[in-house]
């Protein structure tokens, strides 16, 4: 059983802790830190957690195996090489950081201390994106010619000026940072890395001061294009379609993938019922202790913060970005 201790105990870090505990064999959490203790008291107590008062407690305790970094973007850098220096393995929520060179830090870090750093790109984890993946590298949906995602919800219309998420520090080009790059990893997964790109980023609906509506045009270095689109203030999606000359496939709220071919066949199946979170801890616990490969390459995610970065400037500028 991996013994973990959970930095950051807000809406997300609740989702981690809730996906594991009592339930898996493999992953368990014992002790906590996070920014308002006060507010953590009662549910840590009903966790079984041990609420610390520092991220240095977790760090020196023996008893701990792993960190997980459910906490805000601009802290992972240092969290990460504090615990690299530490000896202890680390699962960060994404982004991995908000700046391509502090992720390469934060990787170096962790791979000089020969430890396992694993970045919480859940949709890599889910049945109908594996088959998606499948039929595009496969050929079975002949050549791949573009790719369309769009990731959306209502967060910034929830949010108030105190919210860490609620400026453009935490959340630049808006939902790009808190959405947009799971849509981007998993576009990245099927189609390689991203050559260039042009952005637009806008707010129009947002009652704080974060952008809304953010799309960007893609050049994958494969030859093939794609558009990705994120708005922060609307009824949430989740769709991903690829299309290739035999015919596209299509992931919808994540669990539905629709296959329509070009000589008429079709097919839709779904996977219900999936919990992503407990299965991408239990990947970091095999990792860790098996050191079983994780889903997600970490040269993906810091190309990830690379295209993060390419989408702010693009989008500041106006201007195609070379990555």
């Amino acid at each position: 059983m991996l013994r973990c201790g959970v930095a950051g105990l807000g809406r997300w870090g609740r989702v981690l802790v809730d996906s594991v505990q009592g339930k898996s064999d493999t992953v368990t959490f014992t002790a906590g830190v996070t920014g308002r203790k006060d507010r953590a008291v009662d549910y840590c107590a009903e966790k079984g957690i041990d609420l610390r008062d520092d991220f240095s407690d977790l760090l020196n305790d023996p008893n701990i195996d792993g960190i997980v970094l459910a906490t805000p973007h601009t802290q992972h850098v240092d969290q990460i090489i504090a615990a690299a220096k530490a000896g202890k393995p680390v699962f960060a929520e994404k982004p991995l950081t908000l700046d391509a060179d502090d992720a390469r830090r934060a990787a170096k870090a962790m791979a000089d201390a020969g430890l396992p750093l694993c970045v919480g790109f859940n949709r890599r984890f889910l049945p109908a994106m594996i088959k998606l993946k499948e039929l595009a590298t496969s050929g079975a949906l002949g050549t791949l010619m573009h790719i369309e995602g769009n990731i959306s919800g209502s967060g910034a219309l929830r949010y108030t000026d105190e919210h860490w998420r609620a400026s453009e520090t935490e959340s630049p080009a808006g939902g790009m940072t808190a959405m947009g790059v799971h849509m981007m990893d998993a576009m990245m997964s099927i189609m390689g890395p991203v050559a260039s790109l042009r952005a637009v980023s806008e707010r129009h609906a947002a009652p704080v001061a974060v952008d809304d509506t953010t799309f960007a045009s893609l050049k994958f270095k494969s030859g093939e294009t794609g558009v990705l689109t994120t708005l922060f203030a609307t009824q949430q999606l989740w769709r991903i379609q690829v299309f290739g000359s035999k015919g596209w496939a299509e992931v919808r709220d994540q669990e539905r993938i629709e296959v329509r071919m070009v000589d008429g066949d079709k097919s839709v199946e779904e996977f219900p019922g999936f919990d992503m979170e407990r299965v991408e801890l239990e990947a970091f616990a095999a990792t860790v202790t098996n050191g079983a490969t994780y889903a997600v390459p970490v040269d993906d995610a810091i190309h990830g913060i690379e295209i993060l970065d390419a989408v702010v400037k693009a989008s500041k500028e106006g201007v195609e970005v070379t990555l």
